[in-house]
């Protein structure tokens, strides 16, 4: 996997390309931990993402809460097999995904 961090003042997108697991979901949460501190608008861009496992959910996860206390959290270019798996795991109904 890899992660390409874009900062625009208080705006970051995080580009993840591959596949977020078990593996690789400790790499983007150390990602999140550098910048949300400093942010109040947070973009995963999905469209190069080919997988996500539980340990990449919980990431997931954890980023909304804490940027729903900060400002927003934003989805965008999810692909039908990762929107399924939010669709199962009732992900579409917490976060917002364009």
């Amino acid at each position: 996997m890899t992660i390409e961090k874009k900062l625009n003042g208080e705006v970051a997108t995080l580009v993840v390309v591959g596949r977020l697991d078990t593996q690789t979901a400790p790499e983007l949460e150390k990602e999140l931990d550098c910048v949300v501190p400093s942010i109040k608008e947070l973009t995963f861009d999905m469209a190069g993402l080919e997988y996500v496992s539980s340990a990449g959910l919980r990431v997931i996860l954890k980023a909304q809460k804490i940027m729903n206390t900060k400002g927003s959290m934003k989805l965008t270019g999810v692909n039908d097999s990762i929107m399924e798996v939010f669709d199962i795991t009732g992900f579409l109904d917490i976060l917002t995904i364009e």
